[in-house]
């Protein structure tokens, strides 16, 4: 069953009750986890970093984005309730992590089952190996990636994972921990690739869902998708293509200020998207092609017999004059036609749209 993750990230706006609203719609949307973000702006960012286009054209350019990102900012006070609250809501609380600080309050305090790297630190191998060392599951976001630096980055964690802590890291010891058999075993045991494509909204034919199969060929590793697109179109895609996880973004009111809401899913929509997953799902099936059991019902109505098109005397040889086809299939099976005028002849007399019983 796909893992579904509404990602509230910081559509919160800095507020705790706004954060309370998200997970109820998550809650009601039927999404297995909600995940908020997880920083400290100064942290994260220096004081003269600037905005992403996206985050310009949202949220104007009057401000730095130390300045947005602090505004953005959950209180580790708030996400205690907001843990509290949705254990009370039977949701699993995610949160991402953007420094070190924040990774290890979410293991340390707040314990979350599972980590979620995102895209913009798959290069940050100090940050990844850190998670690594946690021992707990990683979901991998892969956005702006290239297929090398996901091997790259899954090498780390392999070395995470395997390596004695005062195991010296280098290239060479990754790259040795990668090619290891238990290192290959562990990565398949915890760790999901996510399919991204890094963009607000991503463009349609920038989302290249078939990566996922690359993806899933070169590391055989369980394959997610994380969506930035318009729509709910393209997650359900993602999971009639397998996608094990699907992460998608959510909003109160698109129209809200903030850097993300444009990019985001509203309420109903996230239902609609939940429930199409759970749908797809279900219609993929096992792959066994059979008649199902609604199907077997209308076998006899739906197919044809061998039927007398004449008055068929016994002994009288069968041909294409005296036979047609028509329904009820409850009869001899077409496929019998051939075998039929070769020269058989009837055993018995037949009347016009008798069925043949031979």
């Amino acid at each position: 069953m796909t893992l579904v993750i509404a990602e509230a990230g910081v559509n919160h706006n800095g507020s705790l009750e706004m954060a309370f609203q998200l997970v109820d719609v998550a809650v009601n949307a039927g999404a297995d986890i909600v995940k908020f973000q997880t920083f400290k702006a100064t942290n994260l960012v220096t004081a003269s970093a600037s905005k992403a286009q996206y985050q310009i054209e949202t949220t104007g350019n009057d401000e730095s984005q130390l300045s947005m990102l602090t505004r953005l900012e959950l209180s580790y006070g708030a996400h205690h309730q907001l843990l509290e609250y949705c254990a009370s809501k039977n949701i699993e609380f995610l949160s991402t992590a953007f420094d070190f600080e924040s990774l290890n309050f979410l293991v340390d305090e707040i314990k979350v089952k599972r980590l979620k790297i995102p895209s913009g630190e798959l290069t940050n191998s100090p940050f990844v190996l850190a998670h690594a060392r946690t021992g707990l599951d990683i979901i991998l976001s892969t956005g702006m990636a290239t297929l090398e630096e996901v091997r790259n980055t899954l090498a780390v964690i392999a070395f995470g994972y395997i390596a004695p802590l005062d195991s010296q890291p280098s290239l060479a010891n990754f790259e040795l921990a990668f090619l290891s058999d238990v290192g290959q075993q562990v990565l398949s045991e915890k760790v999901t690739i996510l399919h991204c494509t890094t963009e607000y909204p991503a463009p349609f034919d920038e989302i290249n869902l078939n990566a996922m199969d690359t993806l899933k060929q070169s590391f055989g590793l369980s394959v997610g998708y994380s969506d930035h697109s318009q729509g709910i179109a393209i997650p359900i895609a993602a999971v009639a293509k397998e996608a094990v996880i699907i992460e998608k973004h959510f909003t109160l009111d698109c129209s809200l200020p903030g850097p993300d809401h444009r990019a985001s899913i509203e309420p109903l929509q996230l239902k609609m998207m939940v429930e199409s997953i759970r749908q797809v799902e279900k219609a993929l099936g096992n792959g066994v092609k059979k008649p199902t059991i609604s199907e077997a019902k209308n076998i006899t109505i739906a197919r044809k017999s061998i039927v007398a098109q004449t008055d068929i005397k016994k002994g009288e040889p069968f041909n294409v004059n005296n036979l047609t086809i028509k329904r009820p299939g409850s009869g001899m099976s077409p496929d019998m036609f051939w075998q039929l005028t070769s020269g058989q002849v009837s055993s018995k007399c037949y009347q016009p749209g008798d069925l043949i019983d031979e």
